[in-house]
């Protein structure tokens, strides 16, 4: 069975703990593979807009199903990745609103904020945000369907 993939990606404030995640990841999420798509800090113009895009764009290319992005807090990264269509990003500093962003709202990438989290919390709630699989109950279908109903107005 090959590996499910996960684009990953920090400015220059989550660089460190990005390098510490993915060192994990096999620990952490054995079916998952890491795709390492910059900020490794000795840059301080790697800016988070960057990060967003470059996760955003593999994904919206089929070349990751979920995402990773880290910066100081997790919120610049947020607000840029979901400027691109398809992509549901949220923070998540606890392993349960992972979990629940996943399942409840479909969420496909995780931000998370280095000034904010430590590397050991940061890699129990990445495990539960790759563990979680998406509900199909009919409300939380319902739900998904509207957001990529209001994608489709916005262009």
């Amino acid at each position: 069975m090959s590996q499910r993939k996960l684009a990953i990606a920090a400015d220059h404030a989550g660089a460190a703990l990005k390098a510490a995640l993915l060192n994990e990841l096999q620990t952490i999420a054995p079916d998952w593979e890491g795709i390492d798509l910059g900020g490794d800090g000795s840059d301080l113009t790697d800016d988070y807009p960057d990060a967003s895009r470059a996760v955003a764009e593999l994904m919206q290319r089929g070349g990751a199903e979920r995402g990773l992005l880290i910066c100081g807090s997790g919120i610049g990264v947020t607000i840029a990745a979901n400027k691109f269509n398809g992509i549901r990003a949220s923070i998540a500093h606890d392993p349960a609103s992972a979990e629940q962003g996943v399942v409840h709202d479909a969420m496909n990438v995780l931000s998370l904020g280095s000034k904010v989290i430590d590397s050991a919390t940061a890699a129990t709630v990445l495990a539960a945000f790759l563990a979680a699989t998406p509900s199909d109950a009919e409300r939380f279908v319902r739900r998904t369907n509207k957001v990529q109903q209001i994608e489709k107005e916005q262009g």
